[in-house]
């Protein structure tokens, strides 16, 4: 498998690209504590569960960039080998309230692309707000609500790293042209909550290659 280990202070960020459109999936996990946050699982369980055993992580939230299918198929198939493998344990399923709509419309989404209807089998049981604050163990992400690629975008800080999701990628931004995006919005967005963050920050995209926030500023082409 090929994975990206990102080592910050106090914690460890693993990410891969995972079917059927290679979303990145991240791990993050507090290197004290063990204790980790997945986001963003497009699919492909038995890899992402592969890392967390490998890695022997106790999984606290599972949470996503947004509700676009290739983000969050695999959710219901972690979340249920989490509780299979710890029957009293609650996994929290995190969601922006502004994507519900297309949570609901998985199977909707994935005729968009040709692949056979999946329906959306996991409940969301939190509700991402711009600004909450997330611990796991020792450490803390803070939740940026980003609209624009769809109502509900956000994004994720955690020491000096952001996870942009389908905001902003290297060179690029995400399309707008599926419901609920909005051209405006996302540059908005990407300006006032991502070009505000240190320009050193590391982006780790919904889809292809890392980059910086100086990058971006400087270079893409939408800006």
């Amino acid at each position: 498998m090929q994975a990206n280990v990102i080592e910050l202070d106090n914690a460890t960020v693993t990410s891969f690209p995972v079917w059927p459109l290679g979303c990145n999936c991240s791990i993050i996990e507090c290197k004290g504590s063990k204790e980790a946050i997945v986001v963003d699982p497009g699919g492909e369980e038995e890899k992402i569960l592969s890392v967390l055993n490998e890695r022997g992580l106790q999984v606290s939230q599972i949470i996503h960039t947004h509700a676009h299918f290739d983000h969050c198929l695999g959710t219901h198939g972690v979340a249920e080998a989490l509780r299979e493998a710890d029957p009293e344990k609650i996994v929290q399923v995190g969601l922006h309230k502004g994507d519900s709509f297309l949570y609901r419309n998985l199977a909707m989404q994935c005729g968009w692309f040709g692949l056979p209807p999946m329906e959306a089998q996991e409940s969301i049981n939190l509700d991402l707000e711009d600004g909450m604050i997330m611990h796991f163990g020792d450490q803390k992400l803070e939740v940026l609500h980003t609209p624009g690629h769809t109502p509900g975008s956000c994004c994720f800080s955690v020491e000096g790293l952001v996870f942009s999701g389908d905001t902003l990628f290297a060179g690029g931004i995400g399309r707008t042209d599926l419901p609920g995006g909005d051209s405006d919005e996302i540059l908005k967005s990407i300006r006032s909550r991502l070009f505000s963050l240190d320009d050193g920050t590391a982006v780790i995209p919904g889809h292809g290659g890392f980059t910086r926030i100086y990058n971006e500023k400087t270079t893409n082409p939408f800006f």
